[in-house]
């Protein structure tokens, strides 16, 4: 029998690559069909031995949450950014803050550390070599452990809800 797995290692990845191919070839002709879909099975197949084991998503509705808090922070975090840029006595607060981790799984790590570069006025640094402690530079911080509280309540405790880790 023929295991799916096998042969269709990311099948989502292999969707997403079909559909661009059909996209930039800009032709649904059978032969682009064949063609996109014989590259779908085997990019990923090729590609595989370098993709990083992925963590299963225990629980899919508390991503649906951790989205929509995250835009609406998104959203805020502009409207400060916007503020502290825009103040004509200058007095932002830059620092660099580590941030001590409490997720182990890499990819629960990169979601984080990606959570907060999209926030305006704060990006991921630095992940140190030991993965413990990851390195924050925020434009305008008053209080650091404020700021550390608020990052593990908003994110990464949801985080770690999600993927159980």
């Amino acid at each position: 029998m023929i295991r799916p797995r096998k042969w269709l290692p990311m099948p989502l990845l292999s969707v997403l690559l079909l559909i661009v191919w059909l996209l930039l070839m800009n032709s649904v002709a059978l032969g682009q069909w064949l063609l996109g879909g014989f590259l779908a099975i085997v990019i990923p197949l090729i590609t595989e031995p370098f993709w990083e084991a992925q963590p299963r998503i225990k629980r899919p509705w508390l991503m649906v949450r951790y989205f929509f808090r995250v835009l609406i922070d998104i959203i805020i975090a502009n409207l400060e950014a916007s503020k502290v840029i825009l103040d004509p006595r200058g007095r932002a607060r830059p620092a660099f803050v580590e941030y001590p981790l409490e997720l182990q799984e890499n990819f629960a790590i990169t979601m984080l550390a990606s959570t907060i570069t999209l926030t305006p006025g704060t990006v991921s640094a630095h992940l140190r070599m030991d993965g413990k402690t990851l390195l924050i530079h925020v434009l305008d911080v008053g209080d650091i452990d404020d700021m550390k509280r608020h990052i593990h309540e908003r994110y990464e405790r949801p985080l770690k809800e999600i993927f159980e880790c």
